[in-house]
Parts: C-alpha cells; sequence; structure tokens
C-alpha cells in the first residue's frame, strides 16, 4: 500500500492551480473536468503520481469557501533551504506565516505558508 493524494476542497479553481505551480513549486500532473457532476479536479505535485503521493485540489461548481474545520493540521513538504524557500514564496506573492527557524525544542528547521483558501503547509528543511 502507498498514499496516492491527498484532496483539498478549493473555493477559486484556477487561484490555486497558480498557488500550487507558481508559489510553491509544483507541476500540474492532470487536470478532470465532470461538468454533469458539477466539479472539477487538478492533481498536482513534485513527480510521476505512479511514483510519488500528489495533491489533488477540488472545485465544487458554486462554492467559494470552505470551513476548514479543527481537525484538520497541515501539509508538510521537505525543503532543501527553508530560509531560501520562504523567500522565493514572499516574492513569488505567497504568504509566510511561520518564518523559517528551529522548531521549539528541537533543531529541525521548520516555516509555515498558508494557501489562497487557508489551509496550512509546513516546510521542514532536510537533513537538519
Amino acid at each position: 500500500m502507498k498514499i496516492l493524494h491527498t484532496m483539498l476542497r478549493v473555493g477559486d479553481f484556477q487561484r490555486s492551480i497558480n498557488f500550487y505551480t507558481k508559489v510553491m513549486g509544483m507541476r500540474l500532473l492532470r487536470t478532470v473536468e465532470r461538468p454533469d457532476q458539477g466539479y472539477s479536479l487538478a492533481y498536482l505535485g513534485y513527480g510521476d503520481e505512479s511514483e510519488t503521493a500528489v495533491l489533488e485540489l477540488t472545485y465544487n461548481n458554486g462554492v467559494s469557501s470552505y470551513e476548514l474545520g479543527e481537525a484538520y493540521g497541515h501539509i508538510a513538504i521537505g525543503v532543501e533551504d527553508a530560509y531560501a524557500q520562504c523567500d522565493a514564496i514572499t516574492q513569488s506573492g505567497g504568504k509566510v506565516v511561520r518564518p523559517a527557524g528551529p522548531v521549539k525544542g528541537g533543531s529541525t528547521v521548520i516555516a509555515f505558508v498558508e494557501d489562497p483558501d487557508g489551509y496550512k503547509i509546513e516546510l521542514i528543511q532536510l537533513g537538519t
């Protein structure tokens, strides 16, 4: 068994695709349009779906926002340099909500970014 994808419901399909491709550096792997069922899907990631888990964005026609709920935590992405990645995200128009730095009580360098729908993305510096 392996994890295939994580699905997020988004309020503006193109805005979210732009964020994950232009700000977070993912590739748009494929889209699925289901007009009769009233939704669209986009699959994004850093590698091929056959080799790595990806992110599925679901847009339900006519729904512009969702309650995130208190059970949801975050998506985690490994990065080489969390400080540089935060700078790049900020320069691309992204929102860093916790700047890069050591995690409380440890030495692992982390940061948090927020996507346009309010979902949190943790950046974890690899090798720290």
